[in-house]
């Protein structure tokens, strides 16, 4: 058997036997625990509770709501079906004109309003990891490399790398100004690249950012803009997380200093953004993936290559009409922003009772976790140490900082916005009996000192036990009696 599959091995591609995907991170390892013992209140009540996975989910009603009230905007419905056969079969990759003419109005809307895309430079894509790909296929050759600052997302390495050949060069951020990127980080990570013989073609940011869930001021976009324009690189700006602000500082956009600072030089032919409606309206099934570029040659590119990635005419029609829906956008932007920073702060301050810290953020659908303070040492074995039993005793599915490249060991990204309230109290009275049963070797952040005698695993009682114990150190909470 051995041999017959290294037989069969030796007919497929490189690509095909290769690990290039990355699914060999702790980032898709977690997901891979959640799917074999998922959470469910009544029918799994101890199961791994899914907390690394970016969705939206807290504004569903208010889609639902509208497609009940617009039936017409579907044509599988009674009152759409006279635009079947027209929809049906379009096929232009250009896509339908009224829902580039829609999305470049929500994409100003998002932006509120301080600049206008043109939606002839609309590109449509599978997703923001197709955007990605068909981006970095437009600018770079195998071989060549992209910036892109740490953390980042653990998927570029699979939509920026996987296919296309390129590399990726870390440009050096941390927690001693809040992961905040500077210019001298950039110029040492251009140069190291030059040193190593990397040709570097362009530059990725992630705005607002996934893990850290915060936006760049205007001076850092500011540095970013002349930097490229000073090496002659391209600029990826990642904007999909653009309407998940809840509170300020506000979102500014790569489009913004290209409209409004025209004190600094730079040439527009450089940058690009890719965009999504996967996040800011919570419908990553649909697969909504846009590159807006202000390259004539890469949008004519790009629109040829997206023939690989198409958005189906049904989608397109169905999500034309909601977005052009002024009164339904204005209040699902509002709400949807008065919901999440709810979520945010009854999820901070829930671990804030037990002493547990995030970096201060404002956007995104997460936080970034200080566990640093329960770590045995300051390595990342020790990350991954307590990530593990994070996973497989705590049983929720957070993702390691390793994972997102961060070199700072016991961060960690812990999703919120993809589940209901009593999931997340859930989640919070299981984080909190964890921390308190190693509250005695916890150490203040701000000394950074390290024991070596944490005690990471519950070995003498089962973890579940544990919080369910009416000796268990936190009360239980009515949702969780409720469920179990």
């Amino acid at each position: 058997m051995g041999l017959m599959a290294a037989n069969q091995t030796q007919l497929l591609s490189k690509m095909a036997i290769g690990d290039g995907h990355g699914e060999a991170s702790p980032y898709f390892d977690g997901w891979k625990a959640y799917d074999e013992n998922p959470f469910h209140p009544k029918e799994n009540p101890n199961g791994v509770i899914q907390m690394g996975l970016a969705e939206n989910q807290l504004t569903s009603d208010l889609v639902e709501d509208w497609i009940l009230n617009n039936p017409e905007a579907s044509i599988c419905t009674p009152e759409g079906i006279n635009d079947f056969r027209a929809i049906a079969n379009f096929q232009d990759y250009h896509g339908l004109p009224e829902f580039r003419n829609a999305v470049a109005k929500f994409m100003g809307r998002t932006r509120g309003n301080r600049v206008t895309f043109d939606p002839d430079r609309i590109v449509m894509s599978g997703g923001a990891t197709g955007a990605h790909e068909v981006t970095t296929f437009c600018l770079a050759d195998p071989g060549d490399a992209f910036l892109v600052p740490i953390p980042y997302y653990p998927g570029f390495d699979r939509d920026l790398r996987w296919r296309t050949g390129i590399k990726l060069v870390p440009v050096m951020c941390d927690s001693s100004n809040n992961f905040k990127l500077t210019k001298q980080a950039l110029e040492d990570a251009y140069e190291k690249a030059k040193e190593d013989n990397i040709r570097v073609k362009g530059m990725l940011i992630t705005n607002p950012s996934n893990p850290l869930g915060t936006v760049m001021d205007r001076n850092t976009l500011r540095t970013v803009v002349s930097f490229i324009n000073e090496k002659r690189i391209h600029l990826v700006s990642d904007e999909i997380y653009s309407a998940t602000v809840f509170s300020r500082p506000s979102f500014i956009s790569i489009a913004e200093i290209l409209e409004e600072d025209t004190d600094i030089e730079c040439d527009r032919n450089l940058v690009h953004i890719v965009y999504s409606l996967s996040k800011d309206m919570g419908f990553p099934g649909f697969r909504v993936g846009i590159i807006y570029s202000y390259n004539d040659a890469v949008v004519n590119c790009a629109r040829k290559m997206s023939s690989f990635g198409l958005v189906s005419t049904q989608t397109q029609h169905l999500l034309a009409s909601m977005l052009n829906d002024d009164e339904f956008v204005e209040r699902f932007l509002e709400e949807s922003a008065k919901r999440l920073a709810q979520r945010h702060r009854v999820f901070t301050s829930g671990l804030a009772k037990v002493g547990i810290k995030c970096l201060q953020s404002n956007a995104g659908l997460f936080v970034w976790m200080d566990l640093r303070q329960l770590l045995k040492k300051p390595t990342l074995d020790s990350e991954m140490e307590l990530w593990r039993v994070i996973i497989h005793e705590v049983k929720i599915n957070v993702s390691p900082g390793s994972s997102f490249h961060c070199t700072e060991p016991g961060w960690f990204r812990v999703c919120y916005a993809n589940m209901d309230d009593m999931a997340v109290q859930i989640a919070l009275q299981r984080i909190r009996t964890f921390v308190l049963q190693n509250k005695e070797v916890m150490v203040p952040n701000k000394k950074h000192c390290w024991h070596s005698n944490l005690r990471l695993s519950l070995k003498t009682r089962r973890f579940d036990d544990i919080m369910m114990s009416p000796h268990s150190p936190i009360p239980q909470s009515p949702l969780v009696k409720a469920t179990i």
